[in-house]
């Protein structure tokens, strides 16, 4: 039986559907993906830059509740709505990541939940001893 832990963290949204904001399993940690949404459960859309600072805070929050930071970060995956935002969503993320950025993809996609223009989603890893940089 795999033994896993729900991570719920009150510094990020709730989740919208039936699903955790992440699971610990052996290690790692799959955080959901997360939008661009504010604990009041406002979108903040104002901008893609400002949505995808509050996504990457929504990620941040739930990597500290796993005791876990960005550099533990191993693998994202970034859904957008309009690949034309990919320059300003790329600096914004990028400005998190201050040493061996993880691997990722990016995938452009019709819609995602709450109409928001990008959705972010990452596996991070407890222990920094597999990392060299």
């Amino acid at each position: 039986m795999i033994r896993k832990k729900i991570i719920k963290s009150i510094n990020a949204p709730s989740p919208i559907g039936p699903y955790s904001q992440a699971i610990l399993v052996g290690g790692t940690l799959y955080v959901s993906g997360q939008i661009a949404l504010n604990l009041e459960g406002k979108i903040l859309n104002q901008d893609i830059e400002t949505e995808t600072h509050q996504v990457m805070k929504n990620l941040e929050a739930i990597l500290i509740e796993a005791s876990m930071t960005f550099a533990q970060v191993v693998k994202c995956t970034i859904f957008v709505k309009d690949m034309n935002n990919f320059q300003a969503i790329n600096e914004v993320y990028g400005s998190y990541f201050f040493a061996s950025p993880p691997a990722r993809e990016t995938v452009e996609v019709s819609r995602l939940p709450k109409d928001v223009n990008v959705e972010i989603s990452l596996i991070a890893v407890q222990s920094q001893d597999d990392y060299v940089s």
